[in-house]
């Protein structure tokens, strides 16, 4: 159903934008990149601002699809809008064209897209606050207004090409090196990191790769970097489970000691040895769990009372042997 609202949206496009152009302004003056992996076919955005949670304004991607950054006195609506002329079979460029043609207030807008194919688009208003400016390069477009140097953009999309690593590092890199240019001339607030997969798989919450924010911090891209390497932990944790739950221990214990090797059990208060215990314990390889479990107890004492509420959810035996052995194996 939403799909088909949103085509309905499109063939109105030129009076519900015209109509409603000084309806929905936002002034997210920013810099932001969108991207595709040319290796995984993943798509992404980052974004930072100094405005209150700019990322709940400018990044948008769906799977399969494509990506889009709308900024400056920013209107939501090209983000939607933008996809579904994607999802429909346009280019980024012919969806980016439809949406900006019948804009009125596109003198004041800064939008880029990107599709699935990794064609780019960018749209920087003839009003748009100076610093303002883009560039485009294989399969990724870097933007940026207000900024305090006219540089940004271009130190963007060397840091970008430059950098080695996954889409997320690579968009990073891109934010950092917009800092190191001064960044937005009123400072810093707000940060956001969004990445999908190249296709669909039907599940979106699955496709979702990163969809991280910071709201409001005073160094938005640090956090966002520690976000992103927690992150990691967490879908090496996820993977780890999944692996368990099929009774693949080897492969479950690979994933999470691939979690370990990323951060230390504090940072994580004990989340992945505790599991990676549990997985043992559940899988008769009691000695081997004890380690794990000691020093998940190190780092919160209540996960001992966590092992006596497994056993009734079906993630430990139901032996009251096997859970007192291994509280008091924690404890020691």
């Amino acid at each position: 159903m939403r799909s088909v609202n949103y085509s309905l949206m499109i063939l109105f496009l030129p009076v519900f934008l015209y109509c409603q152009s000084d309806f929905i302004q936002q002034p997210v003056s920013t810099y932001s990149i969108v991207a595709r992996d040319t290796v995984t076919g993943e798509i992404g955005v980052a974004v930072q601002s100094h405005f209150f949670s700019a990322g709940s304004i400018v990044p948008w991607a769906e799977a399969g699809v494509g990506a889009v950054a709308t900024q400056s006195f920013a209107d939501p609506r090209y983000g939607p809008l933008g996809l579904e002329l994607m999802r429909m079979g346009r280019s980024a460029r012919e969806a980016l064209q439809a949406l900006v043609s019948t804009d009125a207030g596109e003198a004041v807008r800064q939008v880029a897209m990107i599709d699935a194919n990794g064609n780019v688009a960018v749209h920087t208003g003839g009003n748009c606050i100076y610093a303002a400016g883009h560039r485009t390069g294989n399969q990724y477009s870097v933007q940026a207004n207000l900024m305090e140097s006219p540089a940004v953009w271009d130190a963007m999309a060397q840091a970008y090409e430059n950098t080695q690593g996954d889409l997320a590092e690579r968009l990073l890199a891109a934010l950092e090196a917009a800092e190191e240019e001064g960044g937005d001339i009123r400072g810093k607030q707000s940060a956001a990191l969004l990445i999908v997969a190249g296709e669909s798989s039907g599940y979106p919450w699955i496709d979702r790769i990163y969809d991280l924010r910071v709201e409001d911090h005073p160094d938005p891209v640090e956090e966002l970097k520690r976000l992103v390497t927690l992150k990691r932990v967490y879908r090496k944790l996820n993977e780890g489970l999944t692996s368990a739950e099929r009774a693949d221990i080897t492969a479950a214990m690979k994933a999470f000691q691939d979690a370990e090797t990323i951060l230390p059990d504090e940072a994580t208060n004990g989340e992945v040895v505790f599991w990676a215990g549990i997985s043992l314990a559940s899988a008769d390889r009691i000695d081997e769990a004890e380690l794990y479990l000691q020093r998940a107890y190190k780092q919160n004492a209540q996960w001992a009372e966590v092992v006596r509420r497994l056993p009734a959810s079906g993630l430990l035996p139901d032996d009251d042997g096997l859970v007192q052995t291994l509280i008091e194996t924690m404890k020691r």
